[in-house]
């Protein structure tokens, strides 16, 4: 990152006044009538209502569109384990996205915990303060284990967005990049090279979609997770297929798609070029992708690439799900995040991507001409086209999967999150 653009970022959070953040009023608080409405002796009311039937807070209560963005702090963007205090920005980040993008009101939650066990004790005596809690930078295994005790004890959603909220966009992007290529999900051989949180959702959400599990290839830094292999966690035995291939050369070679949630700099000139033909390379690695795009485009003519930057052409961007997620779940009070949400936002994401571009989204990005092919396999994050698209697929899952408290909202598609402040 160059001086200039240290200093602006600094100055970006410094300036008007510290954060991304602030608490504003909702309601009225300028008379005396005003004030004992909103407190003493007035507030003891809905504290009542809310006794006789928690249903209440819904109603009383901004319950029903907040959420808490929690972290530990323990795998913040690429930067590692750099404790909680370090990942406020991050998670302030988040918020801004989630009342951006969608109307959410959202708080982040930075938790000082020794121990797995310790951040979801933690989290379940204060998550029902919230309408649903995205779980966000907390370092694999331990995120594994942290969400399911989560959605085990918890009464409100539960989403770790470096695993489903990558995996949505991912799948969305990577099923539109094989269509386009002339291929199906279903019969491509990918590879998949790192074996974190984000790797392991995309490549389950893949099989949700259709994908083969015998034709996903993984490798960590050991190699290709291969059945029999020595040392592999639970997690990772999940993934482990009867093959010879032992290393990425093996693995890469005659591929359709490869899937890179890694690092820098680790797909080669010659192994893209050893690919299938027509191949899909998502490399994901941020800020520098498991291969170079130009350095990928001379190599390969007939290639679908994405990244996860914003200055190239498909970006693989979280910011195109869990906003508008979020909004679907809380407008119907799912009780959870299922796989058929996940799996409608996949299919709402993929469907917009299909659909003329409207003048404004074109404008944002400099006027080019955006349509439906090899380097727009994805909506853009300022398509306003996103809430109402994806909000109503993710309601509808969860009324027709019986985990909605609330019937299917009849204000859909929304235009943008004005509607619905």
């Amino acid at each position: 990152m160059s001086n200039d653009l240290k200093k602006a970022a600094l100055d970006y959070h410094a300036f008007p006044r510290p954060g991304k953040l602030s608490i504003e009023l909702s309601t009225s608080a300028e008379t005396q009538e005003d004030l004992s409405l909103a407190y003493s002796p007035g507030v003891a009311e809905p504290v009542r209502e809310i006794a006789k039937d928690a249903e209440n807070a819904f109603k009383y209560t901004l319950k029903g569109n907040l959420v808490a963005v929690i972290t530990d702090g323990s795998a913040i963007l690429g930067l590692g384990n750099l404790g909680p205090l370090a990942s406020k920005p991050v998670m302030e980040g988040k918020s801004l996205l989630f009342k951006r993008f969608a109307g959410i009101d959202s708080v982040d939650v930075e938790v000082d915990a020794e121990s797995p066990e310790a951040f979801i004790d933690t989290v379940e005596r204060i998550a029902n303060t919230y309408g649903g809690i995205n779980l966000e930078d907390i370092k694999a295994p331990e995120c594994f284990v942290i969400e399911k005790a989560l959605i085990e004890r918890c009464q409100v959603p539960i989403f770790h967005d470096d695993q489903h909220g990558t995996a949505i966009v991912t799948v969305a992007g990577m099923m539109n990049a094989l269509e386009i290529q002339g291929k199906t999900i279903s019969s491509a051989k990918i590879v998949c090279l790192g074996a974190g949180a984000a790797a392991q959702a995309c490549c389950k959400l893949m099989i949700s979609a259709g994908a083969q599990p015998e034709n996903i290839t993984m490798l960590d830094s050991k190699g290709v997770i291969y059945a029999g292999r020595d040392h592999l966690n639970e997690y990772k035995e999940t993934f482990a297929i009867e093959t010879d291939a032992r290393t990425l050369d093996d693995a890469i070679e005659g591929a359709d798609a490869f899937l890179g949630v890694s690092g820098p700099n680790l797909l080669s000139e010659s192994q893209l070029k050893s690919m299938a033909e027509r191949p899909v390379v998502f490399a994901c690695s941020n800020p520098d992708p498991e291969i170079d795009p130009k350095l990928a485009n001379q190599a390969r003519s007939d290639l679908i690439m994405a990244t996860g930057r914003s200055d190239y052409p498909n970006q693989v961007n979280n910011v195109l799900c869990f906003p508008f997620l979020f909004r679907g779940t809380l407008d119907v009070r799912a009780k959870a995040i299922n796989e058929e949400m996940k799996l409608a936002a996949v299919e709402a994401i993929r469907e917009l991507a299909k659909q003329p571009v409207p003048a404004e989204v074109c404008e944002a990005y400099g006027g080019a001409e955006l349509s439906f092919g090899t380097e727009y396999i994805l909506p853009k994050p300022t398509d306003e086209r996103l809430l109402g698209a994806v909000a109503a697929a993710v309601a509808q899952a969860a009324v027709d999967t019986g985990v909605a408290r609330l019937p299917y909202p009849g204000h859909y598609p929304l235009r943008s999150a004005a509607d619905i402040k």
